[in-house]
């Protein structure tokens, strides 16, 4: 079998890409564009009412965006009318059957559409568990459905997470789920059970409540955390992340899919620039808190292994994957990770962390230099509960009596305290299973990837690196994404200000 290159592979090819105003999503378009300018054409479906509001979404979320400058510098004045050829919006919604198309227009995308990759999903811990369910679950259903109906369908990408595996320990294999089976042992997962549950629960919710959007929110939110707990994954993201794959092993048997697991992403460590990154994510969390002084203490282990990797090499290992694995009715399951082969202890996050911070430290406004406090630090999760009532509850429920007893002139204090309160418990429980995480993720289908890939005689090496073993992580997060991670912060904050 002739040898084709990554870039060559999308020559003259249509492809289908959901999720696509999302971080992922952009930076594969962007990539895409830049190494091979001939693709056909890239159909985003993106939410909106009509294909000028769908357009507008693509050109200021997408296209508009500072991850395109290379580009833009590139293609000069011809840049707009390089896009315009390139891309389609389409506007749609994979919780949708059909992604709300009309009948002529999936039938004419289905008769053109060589690749699909779906990038579409909700990553929000604690979604409504509707949402999730009709993004993550239900949304793959849709997409399985139309896949089937593609004349010329040579590949699905399906990108899911490396932490569907939940919170399990020892080696993590790339292997898929089997239907219906649940992390907690003996429990089963019927998913068409837990959609009914939750149109159930709803139609209740209205009858009783009328229209009462608040406690519908509340509802859905805490259900997808008791569901997740029930059948033994952490989060309302990753169980449905998890059903998503089910859902894609079942409905997909004789398609050609492959499935990305990530772990957690960050920022680009080379292209288009290092550091290009959107939203405050995972790990960032802590880095942004610590900035701003608002993280006093919180629950950490040095001694576990944290598996980041950054965004452009989960695009390149997205895309050697789609050549390699080209019309191949298989499934094949890639975890893009980064700690079996160069593993990163959160010690050396620490240490990253307060060295960014020597070095570059935060000012007042006469030019005098701030000195950060560093967070108390508790390697259980039952001590940093325990200082948690001592050091909040105990003083809050004192509070709350002494403003009985005074006529209300406490409020505005306890209302503070008891936010930040929440705050440090919400996400401290929601951060605890990747901070005491105790698994691996097995990465042989990646390295043999990589392997062939860097093999290659068409450069593929340099152009599509995902080799996680270049990575300087304690460089690469001094100089790289802990400055980019705050820069974003602080950018959000400024046009919060100027709104």
């Amino acid at each position: 079998m002739e040898t084709v290159s990554i870039a060559e592979r999308f020559r003259d090819k249509t492809i289908l890409i959901t999720g696509a105003t999302g971080f992922l999503g952009k930076l594969l378009v962007e990539k895409i564009l830049r190494v091979q300018p001939e693709v056909r054409k890239l159909y985003l479906l993106v939410r909106a009412p009509d294909a000028i509001a769908a357009e507008e979404r693509v050109l200021t979320e997408v296209v508009g965006k500072g991850l395109f400058d290379v580009l833009r510098e590139q293609y000069g004045a011809e840049f707009h009318s390089f896009i315009k050829e390139k891309i389609y919006a389409l506007p749609g919604d994979v919780m949708n059957e059909n992604f709300g198309l009309e009948s002529y227009e999936i039938l004419q995308l289905s008769q053109k559409v060589d690749i699909i990759v779906n990038g579409a999903a909700t990553t929000n811990f604690m979604e409504r568990y509707d949402v999730a369910l009709a993004t993550n679950a239900a949304g793959v259903m849709h997409l399985c459905q139309f896949a089937k109906k593609c004349d010329n369908l040579k590949m699905v990408l399906h990108v899911s997470t490396a932490y569907v595996a939940g919170e399990q320990a020892g080696q993590l294999l790339e292997k898929p789920f089997q239907i219906g089976r649940a992390l907690r042992l003996d429990y089963q997962l019927d998913i068409e059970a837990e959609l009914q549950l939750v149109d159930s629960i709803k139609s209740e919710l209205r009858i009783k409540c009328s229209s009462d959007d608040k406690l519908e929110k509340t509802t859905m939110r805490k259900l997808g955390l008791k569901r997740a707990t029930h059948f033994g994954w952490p989060n309302t993201y990753v169980l449905t992340k998890a059903m998503g794959e089910m859902l894609l092993q079942q409905l997909g048997q004789d398609l050609p899919v492959v499935i990305i697991r990530p772990s957690m992403i960050t920022s680009t460590f080379q292209e288009p620039m290092p550091g290009w990154i959107e939203e405050t994510r995972t790990i960032d969390v802590i880095f942004v808190a610590y900035n701003e002084q608002t993280l006093p203490c919180f629950i950490f282990d040095g001694s576990v292994i944290f598996d980041l990797i950054p965004a452009d090499m989960v695009i390149n290992a997205m895309m050697a994957a789609i050549n390699s694995q080209w019309n191949k009715r298989a499934q094949v399951i890639y975890h893009v990770t980064s700690a079996h082969q160069n593993p990163l202890p959160l010690s050396l996050i620490e240490e990253s962390m307060f060295r960014y911070f020597d070095i570059n430290p935060r000012t007042s406004k006469d030019g005098k230099t701030i000195k950060n406090k560093r967070p108390i630090a508790f390697k259980r999760l039952a001590y940093f509960q325990a200082y948690m009532i001592l050091r909040y509850k105990l003083p809050l429920e004192m509070m709350r009596a002494a403003n009985v007893l005074l006529g209300g002139i406490y409020t505005k204090n306890y209302y503070e305290f008891n936010r930040d309160y929440n705050i440090l418990m919400t996400v401290a429980k929601l951060f605890a299973p990747y901070v005491f995480f105790k698994g691996w993720f097995d990465d042989t289908n990646l390295r043999k990837l990589w392997k062939a890939t860097a093999m290659d005689q068409n450069d593929d090496a340099s152009i599509f690196n995902f080799d996680p073993k270049c990575i300087n992580w304690s460089s690469y997060l001094v100089n790289t994404h802990i400055p980019a991670a705050i820069k974003y912060a602080n950018d959000q904050k400024a046009k919060a200000r100027s709104a």
